[in-house]
């Protein structure tokens, strides 16, 4: 089971992901949280964030879900995931994928700003900047939209929603 959480900087990614995380590891003790930033460190922090960069990274997240998933371990994966051909390849082949698309306005991203990822973008300190000078294309076909605009003391309940519809959640996968 892959639980793929598709969201701008800012969004809410890791917060919702690792909440889901928890929840599930309370019902599955194989499981495991990815994201972006996690992987780039792991693999030695040898890309960039140019769209090529970018796209390699982001099929070495895929396949790093799929060959967890392949020995019964579940992902909850935080991602930008801007490459609609990535997501298609995830549908084609991880059988229990499930993806959620956490939709924020790029005005509630930039007050938000906890990074100064996108002050320094608007500034043209830095580029390749996801909605800032990258296309953030939304998914085309989102498991689940959730809209995290709103300012929310827990994110517990968004995490609920998402695990709350997950079709397989109670089978037994993997085996």
């Amino acid at each position: 089971m892959v639980i793929w959480l598709i969201g701008m900087s800012g969004a809410g990614k890791t917060i919702i992901g690792r909440e889901v995380y928890s929840l599930i590891k309370k019902q599955r003790p194989n499981v495991i949280f990815l994201d972006g930033d996690s992987i780039r460190e792991i693999m030695g922090n040898d890309l960039g964030y140019s769209l090529e960069d970018r796209r390699q990274n982001a099929w070495r997240i895929c396949r790093l879900c799929k060959y967890l998933d392949n020995q019964g371990i579940a992902v909850v994966c935080g991602i930008l995931s801007i490459f609609h051909e990535t997501q298609q390849w995830n549908r084609e082949n991880i059988p229990h994928y499930f993806e959620v698309y956490i939709r924020v306005s790029l005005e509630t991203l930039i007050q938000r700003d906890s990074k100064g990822l996108y002050q320094s973008a608007l500034a043209g300190e830095i580029h390749d900047v996801v909605g800032i000078d990258v296309d953030f294309p939304p998914p085309p076909n989102p498991d689940l939209i959730i809209d995290n605009d709103k300012p929310v003391e827990s994110l517990q309940p968004i995490a609920q929603q998402i695990v709350n519809v997950i079709p397989w959640m109670d089978e037994k996968l993997g085996d």
